[in-house]
């Protein structure tokens, strides 16, 4: 987690990538919600009933992983117990995301993980998706739908016939790998289409699984001039 992210750099983020978001089709109407994590025990995240396209940082609440509300004029959204249920597990994440990408969304409803290891990027990437089990939005099953996999070994959940979850250290990281989501919920589709895929070699996905830590220092090495 950015621990030095401050509540103007947050709720600048959560604008922005509310609008990403609504701009990539990931939520018709006032649907989905997203959050920053400002410190050990406080977020930022999105109200309830707002389009995520034309979010305000006005409209924002700051709430304590309690779910009180510390500063703000609006609700937070009903599922804020999602993301802090994430926060409280994995002490490291940074930001979460809950949308309805459409192609993601059906294989929730399909009850359908992405738990094929068709491509490299999938692999080192994004790893198994699985869907939790379904839970009615707003309450508090939601959160214990999650808890399973909030073990380190995953960094995005299938919502049973209701959407997906990703976390990460950033919101934009957040976003990428909901967006990651999706486009391989569309590799899976057009794979069904064609008869069914071939996976990589378990040799070959135990490398790829290797070097996660490499990717992620590549990265974030900057070149010397």
């Amino acid at each position: 987690m950015n621990d030095k992210i401050d509540t103007l750099t947050a709720k600048q983020q959560i604008c922005q990538i509310g609008r990403r978001l609504y701009e990539l089709g990931y939520g018709a109407a006032n649907d989905g919600n997203l959050s920053v994590r400002i410190s050990n025990d406080e977020i930022w995240t999105s109200p309830t009933a707002v389009s995520k396209g034309f979010m305000t940082e006005d409209m924002l609440v700051r709430v304590d992983l309690s779910g009180n509300i510390i500063e703000g004029s609006r609700n937070p959204s009903s599922e804020i117990k999602l993301h802090l249920e994430v926060y409280s597990k994995l002490h490291g994440v940074g930001a979460v995301i809950h949308a309805h990408p459409p192609l993601a969304t059906a294989f929730a409803v399909c009850r359908r993980p992405l738990d094929k290891n068709y491509m490299p990027e999938g692999v080192v990437a994004l790893g198994v998706v699985p869907v939790a089990e379904y839970a009615t939005p707003s309450t508090d099953a939601v959160p214990r739908s999650v808890t399973p996999y909030l073990n380190g070994e995953h960094c995005a959940v299938l919502l049973a016939n209701h959407g997906a979850l990703a976390w990460e250290e950033t919101l934009e990281a957040a976003l990428f790998k909901i967006q990651t989501v999706e486009y391989m919920a569309g590799i899976y589709i057009n794979t069904d289409k064609l008869g069914g895929g071939v996976e990589l070699p378990e040799d070959e996905v135990r490398r790829l699984r290797g070097m996660r830590g490499f990717y992620a220092a590549y990265a974030n090495t900057k070149q010397e001039k």
